[in-house]
């Protein structure tokens, strides 16, 4: 269930990241500073979230799915996706931002994980701090730029080494200007691409680097219908699925959940976040 070093170019990116290349991903990452950890390993929250313990050499461990054994349960991810070039696009109307999505959530009482880009907190500050205060929701960390932490991923730009931990900090930043309480210490790789550089270059941050076992195939897709079978298809016990919070990118995304939700409620599936499946995995470890 941890995944080790190999570079990683999933499914899901070729077409969530196409809003990479499409959208013309992100802007420059901050300057690097003074290192700190997630900030959730130092907030005031009753008890620390789980993490994964770091793998071989101490690199940021990484998690896919849950146990496959301890009940039917399922995480629903949503991908707040906004890079750093996009404000004109969102002053003239483009809306990344999918309140209608989250309203079905709240209606449905369905727990989700939203991995939020810093960029998306910063054009959105009353959402973030509204899904962030829910506790229906839990948010965790896409990033603030949107840039790749490998070459060649689907066309997004690259930010260097360097200055990777500091882009990760960077986004906990823009969550917190936005009241956003208890960050998780989790965070999914823009495109879902990754390689042993990156893994080290975040190991100091305490995070658990987060993938998926299901592609959606959301992104920019207009048939929920077709959204959804490729969910239902896709789930086991212990899935993480990953689909998308942008009305712009994934516009049948709303639509879909509809779908999904009761139909796994009647197969006797319980949607949980990607916390409980983590803390139950580090519980057979």
């Amino acid at each position: 269930m941890i995944s080790l070093v190999r570079p990683v170019r999933v499914r899901h990116a070729a077409a969530a990241c196409a809003v990479g290349a499409v959208l013309t991903a992100c802007g420059a990452p901050a300057t690097p500073h003074a290192a700190r950890p997630a900030p959730s390993a130092t907030s005031a929250a009753p008890s620390r979230p789980p993490t994964l313990a770091p793998g071989p050499a101490g690199l940021t461990p990484v998690f896919k799915n849950g146990p496959r054994t301890q009940g039917r349960t399922v995480a629903l991810t949503f991908d707040a996706d906004m890079t750093a070039d996009q404000g004109a696009r969102a002053a003239a109307g483009e809306r990344f931002d999918n309140p209608e999505l989250i309203a079905t959530l709240r209606a449905l009482k369905v727990p989700a994980t939203v991995f939020m880009t810093g960029r998306w907190a910063d054009e959105y500050p009353s959402q973030a701090r509204s899904i962030g205060r829910d506790p229906l929701f839990e948010v965790a960390n896409h990033s603030y730029s949107h840039y790749s932490f490998t070459g060649n991923c689907y066309g997004l730009p690259t930010v260097s080494e360097a200055r990777m931990r500091s882009d990760v900090e960077r986004a906990y930043a823009a969550f917190r200007r936005a009241g956003v309480p208890n960050a998780m210490p989790y965070f999914r790789f823009p495109g879902g691409c990754y390689d042993r550089q990156a893994l080290k270059a975040l190991s100091a941050t305490g995070v658990t680097a987060v993938q998926w076992d299901v592609v959606s195939g959301d992104a920019f897709a207009t048939d929920a219908d077709a959204v959804a079978r490729q969910v239902l298809d896709g789930v086991r016990p212990g899935s993480v699925v990953v689909m998308h919070c942008t009305r712009s990118a994934a516009p049948a995304t709303e639509r879909a959940v509809r779908r999904i939700v009761p139909e796994l409620r009647k197969q006797g599936y319980r949607f949980v976040k990607v916390s409980q499946l983590i803390g139950a995995t580090r519980g057979r470890q």
